[in-house]
C-alpha cells in the first residue's frame, strides 16, 4: 500500500488507484480507522500522528513537485535540533497553492537539484542553507546558518560557495561570500567571525590560528583563536549559556599550567567594544614579544594611545 511508503499517509487519488472506493474511505473515516489530515489527504491510522506523518501530509497537500524546505528541511538534515512551526514547503513558481493550516508555502523559480533524491522530497543541504540565509532577519543571523552547517559537517565552504554563486538574486551576497571564506579559514560561529572582522583584522593584529586542536591526558580540546608564538589564547563565549561553565575554567587552567594566557571575550566585548578588546590582546602580544603595534580601525577607533 502506498501509505506504507509515506509514514501512513495517503491521498484520496492514491487510495482510489489502489482500489479503495469512496464509500470505503468514508466508512474508515467515520469509524475512526482513518483520520482526515487535510482535504483529500488522510492518516490511515488512529491516534496522534507522528512527525513524519504530519510532514508527509503537508507535502502531499501542497501537490506535485512540492518539497519540504527552509526550517523543515533543516530539521530533517540535522541543521536544527527540534521542529520549528510552521512547516515550510516550496512549490514551483507557476503553481498557486491554497492556504494550508500550519504550513508556509514558498514559490520558487528553480527546483532544488537534490529534492528528487530525497524521501520525503526536501531541499538539499546547500539549497536549504541558502534559503535560510535569505529568510534571516539580518546578516548576522544569515551568517550563523553558514557557520552552523559547516561546524556540523553537513556541507563544506566550497559547496556553499557554489550554491551561493548559483543564485541569481541574493541578499547580502558580498557579506555571505566573505563569511564562507572565513568559515573555510576556521571560524565556527558568528562570534568568531565577528572577532576576526571587527577585532583582529581592522586593528592589525597578527592572524591567529583558529580551532587549534590539542590533546591533554587523552582528552581533545580546541582553542577558538591561538596566537601560538606569543602564548596567548582567545576564547569566545556566545550568547547561549554553557551547559558546563566549569569546563571553560578547566581549559583556562590547563592553558595557564602550560604557560599560555587566556583572554575570554563575550558577545558585548566583540560586538560593542571591539577596539577595547583589540587593545587588550595587543598589550599581551607586545609583552610576549610581538614586534609591531596595533592600528586604528578608523577615525572613531577607541584604541588607546
Amino acid at each position: 500500500m502506498r501509505a506504507e511508503e509515506q509514514a501512513g499517509v495517503i491521498t484520496r487519488g492514491q487510495a482510489v488507484a489502489e482500489g479503495i472506493s469512496a464509500d470505503q474511505i468514508r466508512r474508515r473515516l467515520r469509524t475512526g480507522r482513518w483520520q482526515r489530515a487535510f482535504a483529500g489527504v488522510y492518516y490511515t491510522f488512529s491516534g496522534k500522528p507522528t512527525r513524519p506523518a504530519v510532514l508527509w501530509a503537508a507535502l502531499l497537500t501542497a501537490g506535485p513537485d512540492a518539497v519540504l524546505s527552509h526550517q523543515t528541511a533543516a530539521e530533517l538534515i540535522g541543521l536544527i535540533d527540534r521542529p520549528e512551526p510552521p512547516i515550510h514547503v516550496s512549490v514551483p513558481w507557476q503553481r498557486h497553492v491554497r492556504p494550508i493550516e500550519g504550513v508556509w508555502t514558498h514559490r520558487r523559480h528553480r527546483t532544488p537539484t537534490e529534492a528528487s533524491a530525497r524521501d520525503p522530497a526536501r531541499t538539499g543541504v546547500e539549497d536549504t542553507v541558502v534559503d535560510l540565509t535569505q529568510a534571516a532577519k539580518d546578516v548576522d543571523a544569515a551568517v550563523a546558518w553558514i557557520a552552523r552547517a559547516c561546524n556540523r559537517r553537513l556541507t563544506t565552504p566550497d559547496r556553499l560557495r557554489m550554491a551561493f554563486s548559483a543564485r541569481e538574486r541574493l541578499r547580502w551576497r558580498e557579506a555571505l561570500t566573505a563569511a564562507v571564506a572565513d568559515v573555510a579559514a576556521g571560524c565556527h560561529s558568528v562570534l568568531e567571525l565577528r572577532y576576526l572582522r571587527d577585532v583582529e583584522r581592522p586593528h592589525g593584529l597578527p592572524p591567529g590560528t583558529r580551532q587549534r586542536r590539542r590533546q591533554d591526558r587523552g582528552a581533545t580540546t580546541y582553542s577558538d583563536v591561538e596566537y601560538e608564538p606569543f602564548g596567548l589564547v582567545v576564547e569566545l563565549d556566545g550568547r547561549a549559556v554553557h551547559e558546563d561553565p566549569g569546563h571553560d575554567r578547566l581549559r583556562d587552567h590547563v592553558s595557564a599550567v602550560r604557560g599560555r594566557i587566556t583572554l575570554r571575550f563575550g558577545w558585548a566585548d566583540v560586538h560593542r567594544r571591539p577596539c577595547v578588546s583589540a587593545a587588550a590582546v595587543a598589550v599581551l602580544l607586545r609583552r610576549a614579544g610581538w614586534p609591531s603595534s596595533p592600528t586604528r580601525c578608523g577615525p572613531k577607533c577607541r584604541l588607546p594611545g
